[in-house]
């Protein structure tokens, strides 16, 4: 068993200009008026890939009170292979997918399903998020935090 090396609360002490630029980041897609429930399931991904512990809660926990349904966040790591995701959140998914693994780069295919979804500013607004969600998890990742329980809810902000 690991524990945290610093918590989420440290990161806000120890590095608050780092943080409310991270949070910044992450906030700008939800305040451009982009559909939540999509952007948490794209962070959710996201965070699962990074296999950040704190980031998995969080956005499982912000999804929930959001209304996204238990099937969609319980198949949601196996979301090629079910009908529960729209074109829309199948095309996201592979965004974040492509933007977070970024071994093989993005390909046109890829790229031409988004784009397909999505016009030129929410596709900058997703990227946005989806770069947001990648630096808090190298930052869950690095510290260990420790995920959120269902009563101590970080803030609806963070990342």
């Amino acid at each position: 068993m690991s524990y945290a090396r610093k918590e989420y609360a440290d990161f806000q002490k120890l590095a608050p200009d780092a943080y409310e630029a991270t949070l910044a980041l992450g906030g700008f897609a939800a305040k451009a008026g982009r559909d939540k429930e999509l952007l948490e399931l794209v962070k959710l991904r996201a965070s699962q890939i990074n296999g950040c512990a704190f980031c998995v809660q969080h956005h499982i926990l912000l999804a929930e009170k959001l209304g996204v349904s238990a099937d969609k966040l319980n198949l949601l790591v196996v979301w090629r292979e079910v009908s529960q995701f729209s074109a829309r959140e199948r095309a996201a998914l592979a965004w974040t997918e492509a933007l977070t693994v970024r071994s093989d780069g993005v390909s046109d295919q890829i790229y031409e399903e988004v784009r397909a979804e999505f016009s030129d500013s929410e596709l900058t607004y997703l990227t946005s998020a989806i770069a947001s969600v990648n630096a808090w998890n190298v930052f869950g990742v690095a510290y260990r935090w420790t995920p959120p329980g269902r009563q101590a809810r970080p803030s609806a902000a963070a990342s």
